[in-house]
């Protein structure tokens, strides 16, 4: 199931040209798709002919029995039993399912492997980003050269996307809840499995989903983020503020850090693109984390189509409480008996390197959830056209907000046999949606009062 019509005309006009056309807003009969054969967000509504993908019913909702805010997130699908396993000597048999990410894992490791389990459409969101996004989706258009938008809020801007940039979009603008707070904890493994716990502090204003909001209040801003490090004592109290832009170009992101050391606020405009995230010991970049972010416009972004490909999804086991970061991390890879894989269909869009572009990844290959706009797996290329790294979105429902949003993200580098996962949270405190902060909470004057404190 690749691309529609509606696609490879657009990619036709692309090559004589008439780049705007593929860019026009969507029309009222394609908007009343939405809720019909469409999902609120997009999504096709109906199953696939086999049966091995279910129809969406609305995704988990509300949160189930006796959970409580706060609570790790139990697991709906826990009585399920894995349906197979692909492994090194099995994969030809499934690699019409697989991305080239997957498979190169499972042929450079021959201790991974992928336990399959049911699929559920469980993402959802709240009735007001699917009546937003019904709004938007007839205003939203892309502005200099796809590497902005303008006419949207809220909602997912273009939920029928006809270029990769536009999917792009999609997962940039997804939904996520209008404010959070967590405790996480980095680990950048070496080859032999050791690593040092980096324990952050995150918050997260995601401005563009507020209720209430408005495109002119946005002020081009769609994102405010802190980040403080608590540990290892070296770096504790390192703080990051980032102010995440709706169109980069127009106006680039705007970055500080806290240092300790030196007791000052300093602007940060290397906190993107391929520079490296932190304290990642260079083995993901700041538009890595995640899976991707910020600008776009170093890259030229093909719209492949849309495929049943095994991705990771309902990660409740790797998210489980009664883990211990020592039963996930295992030398080269994640332990794979927490992991979780199904069949779900997802957008496939390929970010090429522009002409005198710089980057260090030339290539990458983006696996989007239809249902949540979330990326869930990405191949990543070197210069040489090599598969180098390969990243990987482990989602779960997050049923209080409810919002679907990974609770651990994984960048393996194929060639150095390392790996670093961000978002580790089993031995910390579950997300908080209910902060309640104001813009001047993520003032840069206020970044230096809460250094000193």
């Amino acid at each position: 199931m690749y691309l529609k019509s509606s696609i490879t005309i657009c990619a036709t006009l692309l090559l004589v040209g008439i780049s705007s056309l593929c860019w026009a807003q969507l029309s009222a009969e394609e908007v009343s798709r939405l809720g019909k054969d469409l999902t609120p967000l997009g999504a096709e509504m109906a199953g696939n002919a086999s049966g091995t993908i279910p129809a969406w019913e609305g995704g988990i909702a509300t949160p189930p029995a006796g959970y409580k805010k706060g609570d790790h997130h139990p697991d709906p699908f826990a009585a399920d039993k894995s349906e197979f396993t692909i492994d090194a000597e099995n994969m030809a048999k499934y690699s019409g399912n697989l991305s080239a990410g997957h498979q190169a894992m499972l042929k450079t490791y021959p201790s991974f492997k992928m336990n399959v389990y049911p699929t559920h459409r469980s993402a959802a969101a709240p009735q007001r980003i699917y009546d937003a996004t019904r709004k938007v989706a007839a205003t939203a258009e892309l502005v200099n050269n796809g590497d902005g938008v303008k006419g949207t809020v809220n909602g997912i801007p273009f939920p029928i996307p006809k270029t990769g940039i536009e999917v792009i979009w999609n997962h940039l603008l997804r939904y996520r809840g209008d404010i959070a707070s967590r405790k996480i904890a980095q680990a950048a493994l070496t080859r032999g499995g050791a690593y040092t716990l980096v324990k952050f502090e995150d918050e997260f204003d995601l401005v563009y989903s507020a209720e209430g909001m408005t495109e002119e209040k946005l002020d081009n801003k769609i994102l405010l983020f802190k980040q403080e490090v608590k540990a290892p004592p070296r770096l504790a109290g390192n703080i990051l503020l980032v102010h995440e832009t709706l169109d980069q170009i127009k106006e680039p992101r705007a970055a500080w850090v806290y240092n300790p050391g030196q007791r000052r606020v300093r602007r940060a405009p290397n906190v993107s693109y391929d520079n490296p995230g932190t304290a990642s010991d260079g083995i993901r970049t700041n538009d890595q984390f995640d899976m991707f972010n910020g600008a776009t416009d170093r890259y030229d972004w093909k719209l492949v189509g849309k495929k049943e490909v095994y991705v990771p999804y309902n990660s409740y086991k790797l998210h489980s409480d009664s883990l211990k970061y020592k039963d996930i991390l295992t030398p080269l890879h994640l332990n794979p008996e927490h992991l979780r894989y199904e069949l779900h269909r997802v957008w496939i869009v390929e970010a090429t390197l522009k002409d005198g572009a710089r980057h260090l990844y030339k290539r990458r290959t983006f696996y989007i959830d239809e249902d949540s706009w979330q990326i869930l797996s990405v191949d990543i290329y070197d210069n040489r056209d090599q598969l180098w790294r390969v990243s990987e979105g482990h989602p779960i429902s997050y049923y209080e907000v409810p919002t679907f949003w990974t609770t651990l993200e994984v960048h393996t580098d194929l060639q150095s046999g390392r790996y670093i996962a961000i978002g580790l949270d089993n031995e910390s405190s579950m997300y908080d949606f209910d902060i309640k902060r104001t813009l001047k909470d993520y003032s840069p004057g206020e970044l230096r009062r809460s250094g000193r404190r």
